[in-house]
C-alpha cells in the first residue's frame, strides 16, 4: 500500500528509540512534505553493534521502498562511517540499485551540506566513543576533501547523549575554535544533540557556516524534492538554500 503527500513522502530509519531529532526536523521542514520513520535499536553504541548494523538498515530500506516513498534518508552517521568512505558508498548504491529508491545516509549529507556551503576544513562537536582519537571519522572526511581538524567530545554515555545542552555545545565549540580559528566551518555531529536553538549565535560569534545533523537533513530533503522554502532561525545552510 503506498501513500502520498503533495510535495512527496521521506522515509527515515532512526538509528535509536531516542525521542527528539524526528519531532525537531518535522516542525522545520515545509508543509506538505510527509515523513514515515522506521527505528533501529542500538543501545551501546559500539563500534561492533555499528558493523552489525547492515542487515537491520536493509530490511527497512526493502519496507519503506515497498511502500512508496520518494527518498530514503538512512540515519546514523557511525553506522556507516564505520564502514568508511568507499564502503558507505558501495552499501546505498547497492540498495538503490536493489529498490530502485534514492537513498542517502547522514554522513553523505553532511559531506553534501559542507560542499555546498564551501567548508574545505573544519572543527567540530561529536558525542560518543566508538572511535577513539576520531581515527576513522577524519579519514571519512578526508576521503571526501574535507579536513576535520579537530572535534571536541562531550564526555557523556551513549544513553545520556540527548541530556547535552546546547549551552554546552557553544562552550566545546569555543574550545575546538580557540585551538584551530583558522578552518572554513563548524560541524556539530548527531541529532541527539539539540542544537537548534544555538546555530544562529554559533554563525553569528564565531563567523562561520555551520553544518549540524538537523539543518543538513532539512536541506537535501528539500533538494531531493525539489523544494526551495527557507527556514530561517536555523543558520546560513537552510536561511540561503545553496
Amino acid at each position: 500500500m503506498a501513500f502520498t503527500s503533495w510535495r512527496g513522502i521521506v522515509g527515515f530509519i532512526k538509528p535509536t528509540m531516542r525521542p527528539g531529532s524526528t519531532e525537531d526536523l518535522i516542525r522545520i521542514l515545509p508543509e506538505g512534505i510527509g515523513v514515515i520513520p522506521l527505528f533501529c535499536d542500538i543501545r551501546s553504541g559500539s563500534r561492533d553493534e555499528y558493523l552489525e548494523q547492515v542487515a537491520p538498515y536493509e530490511e527497512k530500506v526493502a519496507l519503506l521502498a515497498e511502500h512508496g516513498v520518494d527518498v530514503i534518508h538512512a540515519e546514523g552517521s557511525a553506522s556507516f562511517i564505520v564502514h568508511g568512505f568507499a564502503g558507505e558508498r558501495r552499501i546505498t548504491r547497492a540498495w538503490q540499485r536493489k529498490y530502485g529508491v534514492p537513498v542517502f545516509t547522514s554522513g553523505q549529507n553532511h559531506i553534501a551540506a559542507m560542499k555546498a556551503l564551501k567548508i574545505k576544513t573544519a572543527i567540530g562537536v561529536r558525542p560518543g566513543w566508538w572511535d577513539k582519537g576520531n581515527k576513522t571519522l577524519t579519514k571519512y572526511f578526508a576521503d571526501a576533501g574535507i579536513n576535520l581538524k579537530h572535534m571536541e567530545n562531550p564526555g557523556t554515555s551513549f544513553d545520556q547523549i540527548g541530556q547535552i545542552t546546547h549551552y554546552q555545545v557553544y562552550e566545546l565549540v569555543r574550545k575546538a575554535y580557540r585551538k584551530h580559528p583558522d578552518v572554513d566551518g563548524i560541524y556539530l555531529l548527531g541529532s541527539a544533540m539539540r542544537v537548534g536553538a544555538m546555530i544562529e549565535t554559533i554563525e553569528r560569534d564565531f563567523g562561520l557556516p555551520v553544518v549540524s545533523a538537523l539543518t543538513a537533513r532539512c536541506w537535501e530533503i528539500q533538494k531531493r524534492l525539489c523544494v526551495h522554502q527557507p527556514v530561517e532561525n536555523f543558520g546560513r545552510l537552510l536561511r540561503e538554500l545553496p
